[in-house]
């Protein structure tokens, strides 16, 4: 998209405004936003992110006292983590682990790494753990929903696919 201002730039930054029932977009490149007067960060890395959902977590504790956590490994705080969103070793992450679980749990859903498998690769063993995982899912939400008999069907489904992988790995 281009932007409204100068109509030359791509626009990085598009706002939306609503006065009187009427929304009005505005789309601005950097430059145009700059001069403008607008301080929009348009880059920003993990540990930005990281540090969000930190002080969330803060905000969410705030009545709770803290003990300073240092890592005995490399000797970084967890104050520092909060700060830079970066750990300084692998140990961090077993000296701070009660902190960080539940942040990475929130951020990915899950504190148990499935990882990314390629589609030519077919049903290897990294796409049968993320099958039965959304299948696991799935489960969970047609019980919620008492559709009973898709989850016998599903139940039945993920205790094959279990089977198999028992029988796999004995003969491996």
């Amino acid at each position: 998209m281009i932007c409204t201002s100068c109509g030359v730039e791509e626009a990085t930054i598009h706002l939306t405004e609503i006065n009187n029932n009427q929304m009005m977009e505005i789309h601005l490149c950097e430059k145009c936003a700059q001069e403008k007067g607008t301080e929009f960060k348009t880059h920003f890395s993990i540990g930005d992110i990281l540090s969000g959902f930190i002080d969330l977590e803060d905000a969410a504790t705030a009545g709770r006292k803290k003990q300073a956590l240092v890592c005995a490994e490399c000797g970084s705080t967890y104050e520092q983590f909060t700060k830079s969103g970066r750990l300084g070793c692998a140990s961090c992450y077993t000296a701070f682990s009660k902190l960080l679980l539940p942040l990475i749990k929130r951020v990915q859903r899950s504190v148990q790494h499935c990882g990314k498998s390629p589609e030519i690769a077919g049903d290897k063993k990294g796409s049968s753990i993320q099958s039965l995982r959304q299948l696991r899912e799935k489960l969970q939400k047609m019980v919620a929903g008492e559709e009973f008999e898709k989850a016998a069907q599903l139940r039945d489904e993920i205790k094959k696919i279990e089977d198999k992988k028992k029988k796999k790995d004995s003969n491996e």
